[in-house]
C-alpha cells in the first residue's frame, strides 16, 4: 500500500510551487497544469486547503495563497496563464515575471515573454517596451479586443492573441516586421 506522500509527493510540491508563485489561478488552470491527473489534483487541493495552506473561494472558483490574495487577483496574470498553459506540454521552465512581462517560459530552447496590453493603454505599453529591443526573448502579445493589434508596436513580437472568459486562446499572427 502506498502513504499519501507517495501519492501526492511530486504533484504536491509542484502545485504548492505554481501556487505560492501565481498566487491566483482558477480551478480550471489548475487541472490543466497536470493533465490526466484531476482526481489526485482535486483530492489534493482539498487536503491542502483543510490545513489551511492555500484558500479556495468556491464563488470565483479560484484557488490562491490566501484570502488576501485571492481578493488582489491579476486578471492580466490570470489570462496569460491561459497562453502558458497552450504551451505547458513543451515548457521546461515558466515563471511570472515583473512590469511589463506577466509570464516568462523556456520552450524548444526558445524564450518567450507573455506580455499583457490592457485595452486603452497600448501607447503606454509601447513607450515601456520601445527600448527593449535587445532581448531574445520572443514575445506573445496578450490583448483584451482584436481592433489593440494595430496600435501595439513592440519589438520581437512573434504573435498576438486574447483569452476567452472560459480560456480559450485565440491567436492571430503578427505582420510587424
Amino acid at each position: 500500500m502506498r502513504t499519501r506522500d507517495q501519492i501526492y509527493g511530486i504533484e504536491a510540491s509542484d502545485f504548492l510551487r505554481n501556487i505560492a508563485m501565481y498566487k491566483t489561478l482558477t480551478e480550471d488552470q489548475l487541472l490543466r497544469f497536470y493533465p490526466g491527473k484531476e482526481a489526485v489534483i482535486r483530492n489534493l487541493e482539498t487536503q491542502l486547503a483543510k490545513q489551511g495552506r492555500l484558500y479556495h473561494n468556491r464563488e470565483t472558483r479560484r484557488v490562491s495563497a490566501s484570502a488576501e490574495w485571492d481578493s488582489k487577483a491579476d486578471p492580466g496574470l490570470l489570462a496569460a496563464v491561459w497562453v502558458l498553459l497552450d504551451f505547458i506540454d513543451r515548457a521546461e521552465y515558466h515563471s511570472p515575471s515583473d512590469f511589463p512581462v506577466k509570464i516568462t517560459f523556456f520552450a524548444g530552447g526558445e524564450v518567450y515573454e507573455i506580455i499583457y496590453v490592457p485595452y486603452g493603454r497600448e501607447i503606454l505599453m509601447n513607450h515601456a517596451l520601445a527600448g527593449k529591443s535587445e532581448t531574445e526573448a520572443r514575445r506573445i502579445i496578450l490583448v483584451d479586443r482584436p481592433a489593440q493589434i494595430g496600435a501595439i508596436h513592440i519589438p520581437n513580437t512573434c504573435g498576438f492573441c486574447r483569452v476567452e472568459p472560459d480560456g480559450a486562446v485565440q491567436y492571430y499572427k503578427s505582420e510587424q516586421k
